[in-house]
């Protein structure tokens, strides 16, 4: 076991190009940050060589790759240091068995959600894409910071505003808006759907936080702007990519009307 620096940056990448869309949030912060802890802000962890076995340590733990026995020592690994993380995320037959392993540390788990699809979109989007969708502007945050709050309660049963105030998750979705990643549509001033590309490698475009208002759910526009956002994201030459809840039918509806098709299951772990 080994914590991973700049001299191994070639192989780390090299290892995650190998599955782009699965590996893209980890991707993508390699690509923008390199592999040095203090700028990644995250470890990365190997057994033995980083294209063979990799895990993630940050605000999300996530083994990348690995055989079961390379995952228990992952497990042992974390489990021996304060955890950082809130959550377990990634490929679930990696993830799941990791969290049986840590459950007696860190459980029990606020949720697991143990089937979430990947999904990409190999070609162009097979519903016509909302021209009212727009990148978001600094401008457009007291309009688009309530909607995103809103999604965030929704998809993850607790207020980000809770703990200060709301600071950090704000700084974040300034952060999205900065770097050109937050869309929506605004009717009358307000956000009546909205989406992020949550992570964006120079091969794979992530998109996360699709919401619609509840008034005008129904009506079309979570296909069409997601659309529009997938359509984006292609124009950049990357692959549209989201990964979703097997329990949502009409989000997985929606992403299959696009022409969305699974390639891979994650899973996700919800800490306390």
């Amino acid at each position: 076991m080994r914590r991973l620096g700049q001299a191994d940056a070639d192989e780390v990448v090299r290892g995650l190009g190998t599955d782009p869309v699965a590996n893209c949030m980890v991707l993508a912060r390699v690509e923008a940050h390199g592999v040095t802890p203090n700028r990644l802000g995250a470890e990365l962890w190997t057994v033995d060589h980083p294209g063979r076995s990799l895990c993630y340590s940050g605000a999300n733990l996530i083994p990348v790759h690995g055989s079961p026995e390379a995952v228990a020592m992952f497990a042992e690994l974390a489990r021996r240091q304060p955890r950082a993380c809130s959550s377990l995320v990634g490929m679930a037959h990696l993830v799941l068995p990791m969290w049986e392993l840590l459950e007696d540390w860190w459980g029990p788990a606020r949720e697991v959600r143990a089937r979430q699809p990947l999904l990409a979109l190999p070609g162009a989007p097979l519903v016509t894409p909302d021209p009212h969708v727009r990148r978001v502007c600094p401008s457009d945050l007291p309009a688009y910071l309530p909607a995103s709050v809103a999604m965030f309660i929704e998809e993850m049963g607790i207020d980000p505003t809770a703990a200060d105030g709301g600071a950090a998750y704000r700084r974040r979705v300034v952060e999205h808006i900065a770097e050109g990643r937050a869309y929506a549509r605004f009717e009358d001033g307000a956000v009546v759907y909205k989406a992020e590309v949550g992570a964006s490698s120079s091969t794979t475009g992530q998109i996360q936080g699709v919401w619609v208002a509840p008034e005008r759910r129904g009506s079309g526009l979570a296909g069409a702007g997601t659309a529009a956002v997938a359509a984006a994201i292609r124009s950049s030459h990357r692959l549209p990519s989201l990964y979703v809840n097997d329990f949502n039918a009409t989000a997985r509806r929606v992403y299959e009307r696009i022409g969305f098709h699974e390639v891979a299951t994650f899973a996700t772990v919800l800490l306390h």
